[in-house]
């Protein structure tokens, strides 16, 4: 079974015992506490994927890195190094953010611009969102990227809006190359 479905089917079914018990906020508070480590510290992610370090010591590991982690979270470590599926972990905490997102209706959209935007911004793109996605909860990633030269760049699911220069400069090369080739024949 691929690392996908499995992280899926954990990040369900912890998902919804906490859902149960009333503690989806503090776990999925765990869940993004280790998403956030393992981004800004890639031996952490590669112990979890070594095979050599025994899964006793991992779990040593996770406990100490979450010591005011949910009685649930912490059971959930366990299991998961009684079963020695380490490697999975952040997968499952990856998968769990979607269900969690999934679960209260909060639409994740990705915004790519040339400059850090400003609250007036921000809701005028949220506004957007909401009206692409119908959801009125949004999360908005934004990321920099000089190299769009000016505009945006906006991706909601499987849709993306593109109105940088960069890409309008792109397409205007484009018709000038195919109308000198068109010219030549």
């Amino acid at each position: 079974m691929s690392n996908y479905r499995v992280a899926s089917r954990y990040a369900k079914s912890i998902l919804e015992l906490a859902l149960e018990k009333g503690k989806l906020e503090e776990v999925h508070a765990d869940f993004q506490k280790m998403t956030a480590i393992a981004a800004s510290n890639r031996e952490f992610s590669l112990l979890l994927k070594n095979p050599v370090i025994h899964s006793e010591k991992k779990l040593n590991i996770l406990k100490a890195l979450f010591p005011d982690a949910q009685e649930m979270t912490k059971a959930f470590f366990d299991i998961i190094s009684r079963k020695n599926r380490e490697e999975v972990l952040l997968d499952v905490a990856k998968e769990f953010e979607v269900q969690y997102n999934l679960q209260m209706s909060i639409q994740v959209a990705e915004l790519t611009t040339t400059f850090p935007i400003d609250a007036k911004l921000r809701k005028e793109f949220e506004a957007i969102v909401k009206e692409i996605s119908g959801k009125e909860t949004v999360q908005l990633v934004e990321k920099v990227n000089p190299a769009l030269i000016g505009g945006y760049v906006l991706k909601v699911n499987d849709r993306q809006l593109d109105e940088s220069l960069s890409s309008k400069l792109r397409e205007l090369k484009n018709q000038f190359s195919q109308n000198h080739y068109e010219s030549k024949i």
